[in-house]
């Protein structure tokens, strides 16, 4: 699936907006696959697996500072 960004002039934001909004351009990108991917990852990871994911980030956070 190929997805197109969005427009950064804010004149062809609106008429990109608006094209959506009355169905003469489809977006590309649909809903569904952002909802789901973070649910899937997490059911194929194991609990172990979770932990260290947490931890490495959490070490990261800490770290900043």
């Amino acid at each position: 699936m190929t997805t197109t960004k969005r427009p950064r002039d804010p004149n062809q934001l609106a008429k990109f907006i608006v094209d959506m909004a009355t169905g003469e351009t489809e977006s590309k990108q649909p809903l569904e696959s952002a909802v789901k991917g973070g649910n899937a990852r997490a059911s194929a990871l194991t609990p172990k697996q979770r932990a260290e994911i947490a931890r490495v980030a959490a070490d990261a956070r800490w770290k900043k500072s």
